[in-house]
């Protein structure tokens, strides 16, 4: 996918400007981490449009990243690994940790939110937000992205190809397959597994890594949920 990742993004997936004005909006402190960065679409943003000291970007997709490095060339506070969420390791602490679209999020439909993991496996899921909160500061925060519900559609992207995607329900949550086709022929498809907890138990679960959710002070869509790391 890493080859496409851009033209699907960047054909009305997301709005990056919008994404980086809320994280600056919301952020603590002027040390950022990004979990799934994939190609650096969201730290160029960042990085252009926000004074901050340090910014680093995750991923587990060499691919992606490889693209990512590219793209953020020259900027020196910029740093990328490759790794795995279940066994995070990182050199530093950070203020601020954020992810949209990458391995945890948020969706919501009629008004109530459910969590999205990338990590089919109930193990792996907390055994990440583990990892993840060891690299919060004390009194930091945690930013997870907020999306719509997931649906079957198809689009045209500015390539002139078409993206699809198709959503198959399971008893834990979803299997969601991908699609670009040029013409009739299927140039890329991908099939990713999610798990889908209910909002209350989402909470829970972060609690325990010393992760408290703060409720919105606002009615509009925030395109984010805020945690703080609880100071000790």
């Amino acid at each position: 996918m890493a080859e496409y990742y851009d033209i699907i993004m960047l054909s009305g997936y997301y709005s990056y400007e919008s994404i980086a004005r809320k994280i600056e909006y919301l952020r603590s402190g002027s040390s950022l981490l990004e979990i799934g960065c994939g190609t650096g679409l969201i730290l160029e943003r960042l990085v252009k449009q926000t004074q901050v000291h340090s910014l680093t970007g995750v991923d587990l997709t060499g691919a992606m990243l490889d693209i990512a490095k590219k793209r953020l060339n020259g900027y020196g506070k910029v740093q990328l690994f490759e790794q795995n969420v279940v066994t995070l390791q990182l050199p530093e602490l950070y203020e601020t940790a954020f992810s949209y679209g990458g391995p945890w999020y948020f969706s919501r439909k009629d008004d109530r939110l459910r969590f999205i993991s990338h990590l089919p496996e109930h193990d792996d899921n907390e055994r990440s937000f583990e990892k993840l909160s060891n690299h919060i500061r004390p009194g930091g925060s945690l930013l997870l992205g907020i999306q719509g519900p997931h649906y079957d559609y198809s689009k045209s992207i500015s390539n002139g190809m078409t993206y699809s995607q198709k959503i198959i329900p399971t008893d834990e949550g979803f299997i969601k397959d991908y699609y670009l086709l040029d013409g009739e022929e299927v140039v890329m498809h991908q099939t990713l597994h999610y798990r889908v907890y209910p909002f209350e138990e989402t909470v829970e679960m972060f609690s325990r890594y010393q992760l408290k959710y703060q409720p919105a002070k606002y009615t509009d869509d925030s395109l984010f949920t805020v945690f703080k790391k609880e100071k000790i």
